[in-house]
């Protein structure tokens, strides 16, 4: 039956050793007992191939659902023998091939083209390279006429449509682009035209520059292997990417394609893994879903490829232990094996690291940072100071965010879109995604002036990119990052230096943040953060508003009541529980500040935005220094009424100096006496010296930081 076999990623031995792991324990025989019974479970369905519908309806959902298990059933046929698979694959692909022609091009529009499937073009580059992969299964099995059938009222016009029609598509570098060059390229396999393999590879012009898979992964990813659209983008881009590249790595072994450009196809891979937060979840930079996580299909398939071609790293089967799942394919059995036979399968635990971005790394970078407590549990703290991510980024260069026990404490707000809820837009991005998601406010920053960086000005923000000053990860208790913004807000630069710090007298790493702005001219400065959870206590003498309002008219401003607000104490604590954890935030105030209490939900008639929590601490001033620190405390368990160290342990933060050389930040508190010493100075090296007299006192260090542990 074999004997004639087209499957496009899969070989008889492959087929063999996949089979073998039916009815076992192992991660390939839990994916396939999944597989089976999901795919059981659609086919005892009857077949419906819809017309139009709706964006994220109930028509789209189902062309969605129908291509994924013409691919699962095309796959399970090979594995299991068994010919229902092969005919309800068959069928369901006939009745797509009666009425394809006849759907004409989708009624409603979106940013990108319409397909006669969907309301844009990209859907249908997806439904075409799974059901190609299904088809490719069942080649073999099916009569001559079947087969004319389906290639030329389905397949081949589609190829049509998508190299000539929307050519502009099809050479787009972009994750778009990325879609539709791997569906041609896999369609043009599975019905025998290597033709369409050819364009694939090179583009419509076979110049491998404005289009084609080999200018995709060269241009859109950064020498680090950072996607510019962030981690939610990435991890849809990785899985077009992925089974292309195996499919050429089969049937074009000349392009050696898994050591193409310095390997990038496994730098984008471990990239794009060394984001997640260590409970699997990806950080929502740029637009971006809050619960997207390494269990996504992209990734499992990502993950399974990363460890057949580039190495048995143990922190992938860590990935796998999470995951509880592989690809269905050669690369998930190598992977299921090793997994099966390990010692030693801990959680991941992924080191700091800074990823450059841009194709030349030249424009910017994303910083990750990440320490362990004594517990073992994981802090990692995100900031952003790379390029603007497209049509799909955020206008947040310097903000962070921060992750620990198991929870994201300074939180991203995410995109505002609910997806395929078709009530809501049609699942698509709401305008509240730009009228707030977007905004600098909403990104625990600083917004100057009441304002977004760049005016959301797409262009302008295009044009810039933070610069990167230094990355220090290589002492485990004292780790940094730090980077510059010039001119996203005018005549204002911007110095964001984030420290985390271990010392025995903390439950958990530390985090220090000092934000420097430097203007000639007086701004108004509004040090933002998202927290979410329930207020402790603060120290600040602030009043509850009885009648709300919103803070202010643009820029996210609009959607943010202003429940509470009142004159920031000198040494303002803010503390709150969250989860079983309690959170204390001490600044170094200044005589004027005010410090007001925000929730989203101003300005929002359809209930679009959720309801979330900020305080914002706001200073007049021309040139000025926030210094915070964060502090990790306690335990409460509600239903055992325990409650434990609800108080911590820091109680004063105080910037003794700050100018171009250095900042000099004192912390105290119970058993706490720190000097934390930044750099200012632009190109520091762990050579550059520096010296501050301030106060009859001399301050002197070398290198980008430095901590004294003052003990009394």
């Amino acid at each position: 039956m074999l004997a004639n076999l087209n499957a496009v990623l899969l070989d008889q031995q492959e087929i063999a050793e996949i089979s073998q792991q039916l009815n076992t324990k192992s991660l390939m025989g839990l994916s396939l007992a999944k597989m089976i019974s999901e795919t059981q479970a659609y086919m005892a369905k009857p077949i419906e191939v819809p017309g139009h519908g709706e964006a994220g309806g109930y028509e789209h959902n189902r062309h969605k659902q129908n291509y994924q298990y013409i691919n699962q059933a095309g796959r399970l046929f090979l594995i299991t023998g068994e010919e229902q698979y092969a005919q309800y694959t068959a069928d369901i692909l006939t009745e797509y091939a009666d009425k394809y022609l006849g759907f004409g091009f989708h009624i409603q529009r979106n940013t990108n083209p319409p397909g006669r499937l969907f309301h844009q073009i990209l859907n249908e580059h997806v439904w075409l390279l799974y059901s190609s992969l299904g088809y490719s299964c069942i080649k073999h099995w099916l009569n001559e006429e079947q087969v004319k059938h389906i290639e030329s009222q389905l397949f081949q016009p589609m190829l049509d449509m998508f190299t000539d029609k929307y050519g502009f598509d099809f050479d787009r570098i972009h994750n778009h682009g990325l879609w539709a060059v791997a569906a041609v390229g896999i369609c043009g396999l599975a019905i025998g035209k290597p033709e369409y393999v050819e364009m694939s590879v090179h583009g419509l012009k076979g110049d491998d520059v404005t289009g084609g898979f080999l200018a995709q992964i060269s241009q859109l990813f950064a020498p680090s292997g950072y996607y510019m659209e962030g981690p939610y983008y990435h991890r849809y881009a990785i899985r077009p990417l992925c089974l292309f590249a195996e499919v050429l790595h089969r049937h074009r072994p000349e392009l050696d394609i898994f050591n193409y450009k310095d390997q990038v196809i496994g730098k984008t891979i471990k990239a794009m893994l060394a984001t997640a937060y260590p409970n699997g979840v990806f950080p929502a930079l740029n637009d971006a879903s809050l619960t997207m996580d390494i269990k996504d299909q992209g990734v499992v398939v990502a993950v399974s490829l990363a460890y057949k071609h580039y190495g048995h790293d143990e922190k992938l089967l860590g990935m796998a232990k999470i995951q509880q799942q592989v690809w269905l394919h050669g690369c998930g059995a190598a992977l299921s094996k090793a997994y099966q036979d390990s010692t030693n399968t801990a959680l991941p635990h992924w080191p700091s690291v800074e990823l450059n971005e841009g194709p030349n790394g030249d424009r910017g970078a994303q910083g990750f940072v990440r320490m362990q407590s004594k517990d073992g549990d994981v802090s990692q703290l995100v900031m952003n100071y790379g390029q603007h991510g497209m049509g799909h980024g955020h206008f947040d260069t310097l903000g962070i965010s921060f992750f620990n026990r198991g929870q994201e404490v300074l939180k991203e707000y995410g995109f505002g879109r609910w997806v395929n809820v078709e009530p809501k837009f049609g699942g698509r991005y709401l305008d509240e995604n730009k009228s707030y998601a977007r905004q600098t406010v909403a990104h625990n920053a600083v917004a100057v002036d009441q304002a977004c960086q760049n005016n959301f000005d797409v262009e302008l923000a295009d044009s810039k990119h933070g610069i990167p000053h230094f990355f220090e990860s290589s002492n485990q208790d004292l780790q940094a990052v730090s980077a510059f913004a010039e001119e996203f807000y005018p005549g204002v630069d911007q110095q964001r230096s984030v420290v985390l710090i271990n010392d025995d007298a903390l439950e958990a790493p530390l985090l220090l943040d000092v934000f420097r702005l430097s203007s000639d001219t007086e701004h108004s400065y509004d040090y933002a953060l998202q927290y979410q959870g329930q207020i402790v206590r603060c120290t600040s003498d602030y009043q509850t508003h009885k009648e709300l309002a919103p803070m202010g008219d643009n820029f996210g401003y609009q959607h943010l009541w202003n429940e509470a607000q009142g004159k920031a104490s000198e040494n303002n604590l803010v503390s709150w529980l969250q989860g079983n954890s309690y959170y204390s935030w001490i600044s170094a105030s200044e005589a004027n500040d005010e410090l007001f209490f925000t929730r989203v939900g101003a300005n929002d008639p359809e209930f679009n935005l959720r309801s979330e929590t900020s305080f914002i601490l706001r200073r007049q001033a021309k040139s000025t220094v926030f210094a915070n620190v964060l502090e990790t405390h306690g335990y409460f368990n509600e239903a055992v009424e325990a409650s434990t160290n609800a108080r911590g342990k820091v109680n004063q933060v105080t910037v003794v100096v700050s100018n171009d050389i250095g900042s000099v930040i004192e912390v105290k508190g119970e058993g706490i006496d720190f000097t934390v010493m930044l750099s200012n100075q632009r190109d520091v090296s762990a050579e550059t010296q520096h010296t501050i007299e301030h106060n009859q006192q001399t301050y002197c260090w070398q290198g980008s930081l430095a901590l004294e542990k003052n003990r009394g």
